[in-house]
């Protein structure tokens, strides 16, 4: 059992490789639309790695399109601005932690799961007029501090899922349990050191407690998608009612539970399309 300290973890985050400064203006201005398309293309482009992987998510099987994508002008063409903005974010991460240096731990699986919970984040935001890109957005970064402690920390890491797969707990007790904290915690520490706004930082940081006062209502979008998500994926239950969402959570986003059920099937049907899982 590992119990780590504020300062163990500041210095985990410390030794991450920095996210491209193309990525952080992208995450800085997620929600403005006048962005100068073929600056951008022209600036990811100057980073081979970081385009090879984009186009690598923009080929997979969730973002496929009839025709192969071969450029990030091309990308931007068929798959739109704000969805290449979100591809360009998760190739960029992929790139910031060590995979399979954890017995157990799928990193082929965090990122469907991320990629999923953005789905539905997206759903219930355009469903609420709030801003999709951010919510999206926010989907793929919620548990960003898993990666962090299953990167810094992998035998520790494999012991929570030992202790969670054997308590039938959920992630963020069977953390708390072996190492003192949470990714939730350490998600907002992360997302302090790399600046996000503050919006998306209570967003990663209360996805699990949405009704503290402070958190915010994007953390609620993202508590409800995440519910969603894992009902769907986990139980196989498209039934809005199996879902793990705090009652206050629901109350407070103002949907029916008609329009909520219905958002959840709209969501299943989606997840069809990536049972082959993104190529990461």
């Amino acid at each position: 059992m590992v119990q780590l300290t504020s300062e163990q973890i500041a210095q985990d985050i410390q030794d991450l490789p920095s996210l491209p400064g193309l990525v952080m203006d992208i995450l800085n201005n997620i929600d403005q639309d006048d962005v100068d398309v073929r600056e951008l293309a022209e600036k990811v482009s100057r980073d081979l790695a970081l385009t090879a992987k984009t186009l690598r998510f923009a080929n997979s099987a969730y973002y496929t399109t009839m025709v192969k994508v071969t450029t990030i002008d091309q990308a931007i063409s068929l798959l739109g601005l704000n969805q290449v903005r979100q591809i360009i974010i998760s190739a960029a991460l992929t790139g910031c932690f060590p995979e399979n240096n954890c017995p157990g731990f799928s990193h082929l699986q965090f990122w469907r799961h991320s990629n999923l919970v953005a789905i539905v984040a997206r759903l219930l935001a355009k469903h609420l007029k709030f801003n999709p890109v951010v919510a999206g957005t926010a989907g793929i970064l919620h548990d960003i501090g898993t990666l962090v402690l299953v990167s810094s920390h992998s035998d520790a890491y494999a012991e929570v899922l030992r202790h969670q797969e054997e308590k039938q707990l959920q992630q963020l007790f069977a953390e708390r349990h072996i190492l003192g904290t949470d990714h939730a915690a350490v998600g907002e520490a992360l997302a302090r050191a790399w600046m996000f706004s503050e919006e998306m930082t209570h967003a990663i940081a209360y996805h699990h407690q949405p009704e503290r006062p402070g958190a915010g209502f994007l953390a609620t979008i993202i508590h409800v998608a995440n519910g969603i998500t894992h009902a769907i994926t986990e139980s196989a239950s498209t039934e809005i009612r199996d879902a793990d969402i705090s009652a206050l959570s629901w109350q407070s986003l103002g949907i029916s539970e008609a329009d909520l059920q219905a958002l959840t099937n709209e969501a299943a049907d989606l997840f069809v399309r990536m049972e082959s899982e993104i190529d990461l």
